[in-house]
């Protein structure tokens, strides 16, 4: 399976519209930063995802150590954004999940491949593991 980090919009995304279990399905594991939980958790709110995220045994939470890369990639991204971004290079991962231009623009520069949510259900749809439930959704 790929090895995959996720920023915060595909997992709320994908939470509130009841698809998160596909990273599941597709990736088996999938890496966030701990930058990401806490915009989960962000001004006293819990957002879409937060409570599937803390449940999910296969969301392993990390914190990238490279803070140069971090430091960097704030002149024009948000924290979880730029701690994914330093957290998928430190790990080398196949695929980083993000939806924003400049976030993937600069993941791309960073040597990874970025893929939205759109991508997400894409593959899904043409994954054996997950036909099912991508058809369920789209009724």
């Amino acid at each position: 399976m790929r090895r995959v980090v996720s920023n915060t919009s595909p997992l709320t995304n994908l939470a509130a519209s009841g698809q998160l279990d596909l990273l599941h399905a597709l990736f088996g594991r999938v890496d966030i930063a701990h930058a990401v939980w806490d915009e989960l958790n962000a001004n006293g709110r819990s957002w879409p995802g937060r409570d599937e995220v803390a449940q999910a045994s296969w969301i392993v939470r990390q914190a990238p150590s490279n803070r140069a890369l971090i430091r960097s990639l704030q002149r024009d991204l948000d924290r979880g954004e730029s701690a994914s971004i330093a957290l998928a290079v430190e790990l080398g991962v196949d695929l980083i999940l993000l939806d924003e231009q400049d976030e993937r623009r600069l993941a791309q520069q960073q040597g990874l491949t970025p893929m939205g949510v759109v991508g997400v259900l894409m593959l899904a749809k043409n994954a054996d593991c997950c036909r099912q439930s991508v058809r369920a959704s789209m009724r």
